[in-house]
């Protein structure tokens, strides 16, 4: 199969799932009933993860453009390899752009599925079989042990890193570690800013490395306006997972007399820590935007996204945009086509 019929199906494919989640077809109601499977994929937030990445990455526009920036011969390999990809089970189709990236170089996906997954992955590759049948022999799904595979795509906490390192030394691989999002605030954010930033933090109840957990604020930051633009998301309570951890933090800071903000849905704690737990954002004072600059650099190992408007900022996105990557927003920022095309 040429790269032009892979990039087609694709296409393809984007136009299909955004049929199919309006109609009552097999491939919605799969979208709706993974919440019986993990609570934490609601079918609001798997129907907002599976049509952003259709009308986002599954365009002829936006894969032609992704395609442009590498040599030709990156997705024309001779020698097919098994690329076994473990997929993350914190939000929707988390494992989706390793597929892409797999099948669009021309080698072999070997699924390894997380048992968090709720079926949504088998959902997208029945639909992509339907729309392409050669890509069957392309595609191999478990939930168990994987094999026959040459390379390895592995993404999990920092502990099961280590296991991946260790069992899968001998092989070609890209180990993803934990990573969180940061935010740097002026005080000067327009109520749309903060909004947008609000959607930043909340979606998929903050799970997700690209989700805000923590905030670089000027010393006498007012979050008055912070937490106001926070109520569109106040709904997120009713969630009963979400409130457990809410609650349960709530009650160790007051328990303890830890200082901290509460907005009666979020908690708003100061800590030098990166990655707050659910229900929790963590936030730290700098002095000028050189210390925040400073701040970036040294836990860069940590770091997914930096969202700001200051235009200083380095490396930062637009407020809103942390849930909205492109096609070459590579996670950890390892190019996964590079990789691929170099086995």
């Amino acid at each position: 199969m040429n790269l032009s019929k892979r990039v087609d199906a694709f296409v393809q494919l984007g136009k299909r799932i955004l049929k199919d989640v309006t109609e009552d077809t097999l491939f919605n109601r799969t979208l709706n009933n993974a919440f019986t499977h993990n609570q934490w994929f609601t079918p609001e937030y798997c129907h907002f993860a599976i049509v952003s990445i259709a009308e986002k990455w599954l365009t002829a526009t936006a894969l032609n453009k992704w395609i442009e920036n590498y040599p030709e011969d990156k997705f024309s390999t001779k020698n097919p390899k098994g690329v076994a990809v473990i997929m993350a089970g914190n939000v929707p189709f988390v494992g989706f752009h390793d597929l892409l990236c797999t099948l669009i170089t021309g080698h072999r996906f070997v699924g390894k599925i997380s048992s968090k997954d709720g079926g949504l992955m088998q959902g997208i590759v029945d639909l992509l079989l339907e729309i392409e049948p050669q890509f069957d022999n392309f595609i191999s799904l478990t939930d168990g042990k994987i094999s026959n595979f040459d390379a390895v795509i592995a993404t999990g906490s920092d502990n099961s890193a280590r296991y991946f390192e260790y069992y899968f030394g001998k092989y070609p691989s890209i180990i993803r570690k934990n990573r969180h999002s940061l935010a740097v605030l002026s005080n000067k954010e327009s109520d749309d800013e903060l909004e947008a930033l609000a959607n930043d933090i909340f979606l998929y109840f903050g799970m997700g490395c690209r989700n805000v957990s923590k905030l670089l604020v000027p010393i006498n930051f007012k979050f008055d306006r912070l937490i106001e633009s926070f109520e569109k998301h106040n709904q997120i309570i009713n969630h009963n997972k979400y409130a457990n951890n809410f609650e349960y933090h709530r009650a160790i800071y007051l328990m303890n007399n830890i200082e901290h903000l509460d907005s009666g849905f979020v908690l708003i704690k100061p800590d030098e820590s990166i990655g707050s737990p659910v229900g929790v954002v963590y936030y730290q004072n700098y002095s000028s935007i050189e210390s925040a600059n400073e701040y970036i650099t040294v836990h860069s190992d940590k770091l997914q996204c930096i969202v700001s408007s200051i235009p200083d900022i380095n490396n930062s996105i637009a407020f809103g945009k942390s849930q909205n990557p492109g096609l070459s927003d590579y996670a950890d920022g390892i190019d996964t086509i590079e990789f691929l095309s170099s086995l």
